[in-house]
């Protein structure tokens, strides 16, 4: 696994299911194209995977 993962919104959360929304905001992603860098742990894993369809990752 790597060190860190850069996470950036690459589709809007207007239309989302409201705890999806709230799962971006809490990955401090709040608006599109913002990027944020966040430890690679299982807590971190779990948001990605809930809203994968609006996120690009990259390993760091």
């Amino acid at each position: 696994m790597a060190d860190k993962l850069r996470i950036t919104l690459v589709k809007s959360t207007i239309g989302a299911v409201p705890k999806n929304r709230k799962t971006a905001e809490a990955l401090g992603l709040t608006k599109l194209n913002k990027t944020v860098e966040m430890p690679d742990n299982a807590a971190v894993r779990g948001m990605i995977q809930r809203v994968r369809h609006l996120v690009k990752v990259e390993e760091i």
